[in-house]
């Protein structure tokens, strides 16, 4: 006869309470991240406060110890989590069937849209400056990925440049690095520079104004004299 719990239900059987178990740290896991992102991009690392992370994830203290080994360990996990979306999405762009010109472009029309669309993102890479990368060195992680974005930009170069419709001589890493500064150097200083200049860098105008020149600039830049 089968024992009742008290609420009279059958008893979960051990291979049903694994997968409960799992799927539960799971989502214990992705909430605590979830709320350590909006922390550690409103308040950097040092401003940041454990006792707010769990609240809004509604978990304890021990649960961060627990998952990541403690603040650090978690402001990592940060980093590794939005940086790694931003490598995922950049490598399932389809550039194959694109000339080099256009899938470079492609990539930098990408490269706008999420920043524009993940500020906390750009948060953490502001504030991880201000430490001169002192975590992300730590993580290996996050430097093996930057390395196929790297060689996404110097294949189409090299077509390019075999198709003689790019500029030649153009170092991935010089055009990478470009390609960001065009992209996120206004949102990055967007509430200095609108003081400075009286005009308001976050108004959607002027951001679509300002991409549309960028691309102007890139190209020019791209293309063969």
């Amino acid at each position: 006869m089968t024992k009742k719990t008290q609420d009279g239900s059958a008893p979960a059987s051990t291979s049903d309470a694994a997968p409960r178990q799992k799927r539960n740290a799971d989502e214990t896991r992705a909430k605590i991240l979830k709320a350590a992102r909006a922390e550690f991009s409103q308040n950097g690392f040092a401003g940041a406060r454990v006792d707010k992370i769990v609240a809004a994830a509604k978990t304890n203290p021990r649960m961060v110890y627990h998952y990541f080994g403690g603040k650090a360990g978690l402001y990592i996990e940060v980093l590794e989590d939005a940086l790694g979306r931003l490598r995922k999405e950049e490598l399932k762009i389809d550039v194959e069937h694109l000339t080099p010109l256009e899938g470079l472009m492609q990539l930098f029309d990408f490269m706008h849209d999420h920043f524009e669309a993940d500020m906390p993102l750009v948060s953490l890479l502001r504030n991880e400056n201000l430490q001169k990368a002192r975590h992300m060195k730590s993580s290996k992680r996050i430097r093996e990925m930057s390395s196929p974005v790297r060689d996404l930009i110097a294949n189409l170069l090299r077509r390019g440049e075999q198709d003689k419709c790019l500029r030649p001589g153009i170092d991935p890493l010089q055009l990478y690095v470009m390609m960001v500064a065009l992209n996120q150097f206004h949102l990055s200083n967007a509430h200095t520079l609108s003081v400075i200049f009286e005009e308001d860098l976050m108004d959607a105008e002027w951001r679509r104004c300002r991409h549309d020149a960028a691309r102007t600039m890139l190209r020019a830049y791209l293309s063969k004299p």
